[in-house]
């Protein structure tokens, strides 16, 4: 077999609390990243109720099509704990129960001077053919089954589902099985990022070259206020792999030129973080509308106190004067959201604070304080330093939170350019 290509794994996650909105599978990202670094490709990813007959109808289809197969979560006491039975359902297997996993819960409720319920037995099951994958920070061990499917290897794992369980259990075992079975691929990825393009123009421009790459899969994602693009290539050593993404991230970005903000998925505040740096230059922000998302994502980054000066939140217009030194005429002639008062908070409190860099922000936000004139999603962005200001009126749409990021987004980028 080639592996190269052919091996896919499927993560299936249980437990009926996983379809409502309080709670998320968190642990198929963390096992998704542990099998890219065996060269594994994650293939599908499902959330089953606590069903029997779903469950097991989804365990036949996930072993029937993937090589590796792992279910996580339902392997607990409880009568909605099914996981163990209906996987043996779907591999038409037998369960037993494990004297020695038997012993192994009573001397742990023992051990706490705890009387053990009887349904904590289920927990000792173990489906015919199985090999008890012993866990060291619950109750409820895993387990893991090799077989083989029209003549193609199935390597199949049960773990349990709170993440303290089932992360130990895999790094120091499950991980290890696969290393041994399945011969090593590499991954390597890239992830370019761009602003001030649209998800369909950037595509129209880099289609000619990515497609031409028939052993690099390409992926075009839109973000508010940019574009990323992410490159994956498998290989069988780590050096041709990441000189394919390479190569072509080079292409891609000769292409696009400095609308490319990020060649290895940095974000925007940390690119111009590193800019300032480069150039030994500050910044500062007056902000209206976005309420100091601004100055948030700038100083989010480590060591930002090298660069950033400091931030004013100037909602009202009595602090536009106040903090920032806008002339109250200056607002009752042109109005709190122009691109006059932008102008004003950017020059000003650049001087008040002797930054290299002012940024002022002006709009409106939403959902209410639109007017015909002036709509909802109405933005003036200012940044000014020594050789200027330069200003830009947006009109985004969406809702509150979205407005406010492309606000920020459009922000940190006209900086960057200032910087470039």
């Amino acid at each position: 077999m080639d592996y190269t290509k052919s091996v896919i794994a499927e993560i299936v996650a249980i437990g009926s609390e996983l379809l409502t909105p309080f709670r998320q599978d968190t642990n198929s990202l963390y096992l998704t990243q542990r099998l890219n670094e065996l060269g594994i490709e994650v293939a599908f990813k499902n959330v089953v109720g606590d069903d029997r007959e779903n469950l097991a109808q989804v365990a036949r289809n996930a072993i029937q099509r993937s090589h590796i197969v792992i279910f996580m979560g339902g392997l607990g006491p409880t009568e909605d704990d099914l996981t163990r039975e209906a996987v043996s359902d779907a591999l038409g297997l037998r369960l037993k129960r494990n004297p020695d996993m038997v012993a192994d819960l009573y001397k742990r409720f023992a051990a706490r001077r705890v009387t053990m319920p009887d349904n904590n037995m289920r927990q000792a099951e173990v489906i015919e053919g199985a090999e008890i994958i012993p866990n060291a920070n619950g109750s409820a061990p895993g387990q893991y089954i090799e077989g083989a499917q029209d003549g193609s290897p199935r390597y199949i794992f049960l773990l349990p589902g709170p993440p303290h369980e089932l992360k130990p259990m895999w790094n120091d075992q499950c991980h290890q099985i696969l290393r041994e079975k399945v011969p090593r691929v590499f991954i390597a990825t890239r992830e370019l990022r761009v602003s001030s393009l649209g998800e369909s123009t950037v595509d129209a421009r880099i289609a000619p070259i990515y497609t031409k790459h028939k052993d690099i899969q390409t992926t075009i994602l839109a973000k508010a206020g940019e574009v990323q693009i992410h490159l994956r290539s498998r290989a069988k050593s780590r050096v041709e792999a990441q000189g394919n993404v390479d190569r072509l991230a080079g292409e891609l970005e000769d292409e696009l030129d400095d609308a490319v903000f990020s060649s290895n998925g940095e974000s925007l505040e940390q690119i111009v973080g590193y800019y300032l740096q480069m150039r030994s230059a500050t910044i500062c922000v007056a902000e209206s509308c976005t309420g100091g998302l601004v100055a948030e994502r700038l100083t989010s980054v480590s060591g930002s106190s090298r660069y950033f000066l400091g931030g004013a939140v100037v909602y009202s217009n009595h602090l536009k004067t106040l903090l920032a030194d806008v002339p109250p005429m200056m607002i009752e002639e042109y109005g709190a959201v122009s691109r006059q008062i932008a102008v004003a908070l950017a020059e000003n409190f650049r001087d008040m604070c002797n930054a290299t860099i002012g940024i002022g922000i002006t709009g409106i936000a939403g959902p209410t304080g639109g007017s015909e004139d002036k709509p909802v999603g109405l933005v003036y962005i200012a940044v000014a330093d020594d050789l200027g200001t330069d200003v830009v009126e947006r009109r985004f749409p969406g809702d509150r939170e979205r407005i406010r990021w492309w606000s920020s987004q459009v922000a940190l980028d006209m900086v960057r350019k200032k910087l470039i």
